[in-house]
């Protein structure tokens, strides 16, 4: 997908989710205009247009929310249930975290056993069945993630990836402080060749590993657009890989 195509879909999404605010209110409703959707707060014609949309706009809204037709034309907004999420563990969701030996006789190491997100998005399925994740799109993003999280703790917490001197590869022969340095070198490698623009998303999900949604919130994202943004940046990713 190319910049342009990019930013047009991240347009369409934002589009879509003010329509859905809404129409999420009383009465709303959404109708076929001579160009594009019209969003108007009430079924009385005479009310004004709150909002037009473009088909792109259009698209998007009806693939992500439940529209009903009315008999009178257009569509209303068909609320969704709230899913009934049980409490996470206590500390960070989705860390489950244990003391381990490190390699080499190197004293301790904290490692997660919990799911990552990315493990987690690709059990997720759309409501047509499919994944969320292609199965070369969350190996491409665990691949990340275990560079990041064979950095000792200090190398965690800093991220400055490109520091220290360069080192090519990551041998079990290598010093500790070399391994690091090699793994950062990897890691800034693949953020680099995602680009600016998707870089954000994979430093979120697959680094820090946050939820999506609160990586949404982070990067400013318009909402459930982060799952595009993501696997965007995880064919990216999977490109740099070689693995397509």
């Amino acid at each position: 997908m190319s910049a342009a195509a990019f930013e047009a879909e991240l347009e369409a999404r934002r589009q879509a989710e003010r329509a859905m605010r809404l129409l999420a209110r009383p009465g709303a409703v959404i109708e076929a205009r001579e160009t594009g959707y019209g969003v108007r707060l009430g079924a009385n014609r005479r009310r004004a247009v709150m909002l037009s949309l473009d088909e792109a706009a259009f698209r998007v809204l009806a693939r992500e929310a439940t529209l009903k037709p009315r008999a009178q034309g257009g569509w209303t907004l068909v609320a969704r249930p709230e899913p009934t999420v049980p409490p996470p563990p206590p500390g960070r969701p989705g860390v489950i975290e244990e003391t381990v030996a490190a390699p080499a006789g190197e004293g301790t190491a904290r490692r997660n056993l919990g799911e990552s997100p990315i493990a987690w998005l690709a059990r997720r399925r759309d409501r047509e069945g499919r994944p969320w994740l292609t199965p070369i799109e969350a190996a491409a993003g665990e691949r990340l993630r275990e560079d990041f999280e064979s950095l000792g703790t200090q190398g965690r917490m800093t991220m400055a990836w490109d520091a220290g001197p360069r080192v090519e590869g990551g041998r079990p022969g290598l010093a500790p402080a070399e391994r690091d340095t090699a793994a950062r070198q990897r890691i800034a490698k693949a953020l680099d060749a995602v680009g600016p623009g998707l870089r954000g998303i994979l430093e979120n999900v697959c680094l820090l590993g946050s939820a999506l949604e609160t990586a949404e919130r982070s990067l400013k994202l318009p909402r459930r657009a982060g799952k595009t943004v993501l696997k965007l940046a995880l064919q990216s990713l999977a490109r740099h890989y070689r693995m397509v």
